[in-house]
């Protein structure tokens, strides 16, 4: 594992990135601040200083994860020239794509700790904007039925990322498109949607 130095002024985003690492090797269950310390080259005191327990850098952790999955989704949204259809099936596909590239980041996202998020500030707020980015997207589509839509979708992708991950499409007695494909197919269907595409 290559984490970055410590250099004066940068521990916490240190300590993040090392933590992030790890999690990523060994899940949360073997994280601890005495091992992201050592990571991170510092004393085994130091993350004290921004992190008063093990579970509030795991939500700094998993609010800095939601960050970049609202950056995902938001970018997936950007695309003028396309339907505001296609790019809620965008939006699933990086939804279950992010989620497969980040297993363990994604369990502590949506574990233990989310809730308890009212606990941990910036762990809520990040996690209500990136849930936000699909609510706008979804109301953009349809007006009146966009909470419910977002939920939909929301479940819909999250499952299938869950399914994805724990390998549970494999030696199915049917066959089975990649995640991502079947993550457009199953947004379209749900949007009303005939082979991908707006009517």
């Amino acid at each position: 594992m290559s984490t970055k130095p410590y250099h004066h002024g940068n521990l916490r985003d240190s300590l993040l990135d090392a933590a992030a690492q790890l999690l990523a090797q060994n899940g949360a269950q073997a994280l601890t601040l005495r091992e992201v310390a050592k990571a991170a080259g510092v004393s085994h005191a130091a993350p004290y200083h921004h992190f008063p327990s093990r579970e509030h850098l795991l939500a700094a952790v998993a609010a800095q994860a939601f960050a970049g999955l609202a950056a995902a989704m938001a970018a997936a949204d950007a695309d003028g020239a396309r339907s505001q259809g296609l790019r809620l099936m965008d939006i699933c596909e990086v939804y279950v794509e992010f989620a497969r590239a980040r297993p363990a980041q994604f369990r502590l996202m949506f574990g233990p700790l989310l809730a308890q998020k009212s606990r941990y500030p910036d762990l809520k707020q990040a996690a209500e904007a990136a849930f936000n980015v699909l609510v706008m997207a979804a109301t953009d589509f349809d007006a009146e039925r966009g909470p419910e839509l977002a939920l939909t979708g929301w479940s819909l992708a999250h499952g299938l990322a869950n399914l994805a991950i724990d390998e549970a499409f494999t030696d199915l007695p049917i066959a089975v498109p990649a995640p991502a494909v079947l993550a457009r197919a199953m947004a379209a269907r749900m949007l009303g949607l005939q082979g991908g595409v707006d009517q």
